[in-house]
Formats: structure tokens, sequence, C-alpha cells
């Protein structure tokens, strides 16, 4: 529409000026009233434009209005059951679990996956990139459910449980570090909003930020600027892990959270894990055996397959994907 308004206004400016000046030319008419005559024509036109610009409007808020219906109409797929029942403890047991990120794709993105963990224990996750690590924890919280099998958490399947309440058992740190605008407190009581201040600094010495906190003018209520742009990478890291080691989950998850760390601070990270484990289960994913190496199970993945899974030693000796990995990090010597 814009367009052909636009031509008609120019042809109609050419035609008054083309047919009113012949008639000057030949005395028919005066010039005064081809300029009045131009005036009312712009008036004309002018509205004409205001109303194609409604039209246009309108017609743009139908199609974002259908959009926001069409979100808002949206069913979601992953639904609390009518009777939702919760476990007595928080092993953790992978049965056979298929998953495909859509639903008509017969790829699927995990195959065949199944190991079982015992309150207490620490699981360490590795593998090459896109080998299906992180799709593998997220069915622990329920993101996504599987395709076939079941993830149980003390024996009971996580379809069955009350979404919010298995959430607020689990925490997630995530290799990308998001904190929000505020300050170091706001953002560490988003893990645990009742925490005292003794936990919170619990929080904090046991991910490694005390140090670089303290030096803060305004220590734990220094300014978090948005994204955490203010804070270095491993800063953040730390941060993140600070905040959910404060909600005292019973199920932690460190997604590749320790990438940005270096290895002294990684090393001490990994002591307070151990301290922290109680009776809940962790899970380390990771890209450095470092991190992993002394976890009760280690999980090897490639492909969407677990092709491997023991400790350190037993891997060692039984999986060459594993050796291959210690080889490429801590060399030759270290798989002897």
């Amino acid at each position: 529409l814009w367009p052909i308004i636009n031509a008609v206004m120019g042809v109609s400016v050419v035609a008054l000026i083309w047919f009113g000046g012949n008639l000057v030319n030949e005395g028919l008419l005066e010039t005064g009233k081809i300029m009045a005559f131009m005036t009312y024509l712009m008036q004309v036109l002018s509205s004409l434009m205001m109303a194609v610009m409604m039209m246009l409007g309108f017609s743009r808020a139908k199609v974002a209005v259908d959009r926001c219906a069409e979100v808002l109409n949206t069913e979601p797929s992953i639904n609390n059951p009518e009777s939702p029942a919760m476990p007595d403890n928080y092993a953790v047991e992978f049965d056979h679990v298929n998953f495909s990120y859509n639903a008509a794709d017969p790829e699927y993105v995990l195959k065949d996956v199944s190991f079982a963990v015992q309150p207490g224990q620490r699981v360490g996750i590795i593998g090459n990139t896109g080998s299906g690590k992180s799709t593998l924890v997220s069915l622990i919280p329920r993101l996504y459910d599987v395709s076939t099998g079941a993830v149980r958490i003390g024996g009971v399947d996580v379809r069955d449980m009350d979404m919010d309440a298995l959430r607020r058992h689990i925490g997630v740190v995530l290799q990308e570090s998001l904190l929000f605008s505020g300050d170091i407190e706001s953002n560490l009581r988003w893990g645990g909003g009742d925490c005292s201040e003794e936990e919170l600094d619990r929080a904090l010495a046991d991910a490694q930020a005390t140090e670089f906190v303290s030096k803060l003018p305004d220590g734990i209520h220094s300014v978090v600027e948005q994204r955490g742009k203010n804070f270095s990478g491993g800063q953040k890291q730390r941060l993140s892990i600070a905040r959910t080691f404060a909600k005292n989950p019973d199920i932690l998850i460190l997604d590749d959270s320790t990438s940005a760390v270096d290895t002294e601070t990684e090393a001490k990270l990994q002591e307070a894990l151990r301290r922290r484990i109680g009776k809940g289960v962790t899970f380390v994913i990771a890209q450095r055996v470092s991190a992993i190496a002394d976890a009760d199970l280690i999980l090897v993945m490639e492909d969407g397959v677990i092709v491997g899974q023991g400790t350190h030693k037993e891997l060692i000796r039984s999986n060459e994907v594993y050796r291959g990995i210690v080889a490429s990090q801590w060399g030759e010597e270290a798989i002897a």
C-alpha cells in the first residue's frame, strides 16, 4: 500500500500541473486557482495516507496478537501428575533411557543410557563436544521428558513427582554463568533465600570466592552490574557456584562450571564438593580429567552413548576412549 500511495500522490501532482498549466497558457484559468487546488489535493492525499497508515498498523497489530495468542494457548508438554509422589532418598537411576528433542525424529540424542548412583556419591561425565552430556543431566530436573525408558530418583519416576518440589532439591551451575543486576548478596539469595549470613559466608568460602569478595570495597554488598560484566569469567563462575551452594541442594549438577577457573582453585573446589555431598548426589560435567578423576563413578560419553563407566583406575585399564582423553591431557605416561 505504501508505494501505491506515493505513486498516486506523485501522479496527481504531475497531472494537476500538466493540465492546469495548459489551461493557464490558454487563458482559461488563473494561476492562483491551481495553487488552491494543489493545497486541497495535498490535504485529501494526506488524509488518505493517514488512513493507509492506520490500516498498516491494524494489520501489524493483528499479526502480533495472533502470535501472542499462539504462545498463550500452547499446552506445555511437561505437566505435573495428578497424584505426585516424593522420594525418601536421592539415589538417581537412568533405566534404558532414549531421548530425542523432536518426537517425530527417529534419531535419538541419547541412546540406551543406563546407570545408577547412590546417595553420597559423585559422578563425573566426560566426552567430546556434542556427545550428550548436558542433555543427560537436563533430564534429571525434568527440563525434558525421556522418549523411552525412565529417570528415577529414590525409586520414583521424575514424571510422577511434583516439578516445583523436584526442582527445589536440585541445583544447577552452567558453564555460562549468569549474574543479575543488584549486589552479591541478592544474587546469592536467588539460590537460598532463607540463608543466614553465616551460611552465605560458608557458601562463598566453599566456592573459593571469599578472597576476591573480601577485597571489594563493600564486600558482599558490592554492586553487580548487568550480567556481571564487572567480574571476570572465573569470578562469575565461583559466584554462581556459591549461589547454588547456598541453596544446599540434594542433587547438585555442575555443567563444566569450572572451565574459567585455574587448576589450583579447581582442586580446592573439588575438596569443598566432597565435604558438601553428604547424603546427596553430585554430577560434574567436565572437559578436564582432573575435575573428575576421583569421582565415585565416571561416565564416558560418545555420540549419545555411554561407552564406558567406572572409576578412573577401572577406565584406564578397560576403556580406549577414556585412555585417549587422559593421554591427551596428562601424557602417555599417565596411562602406562
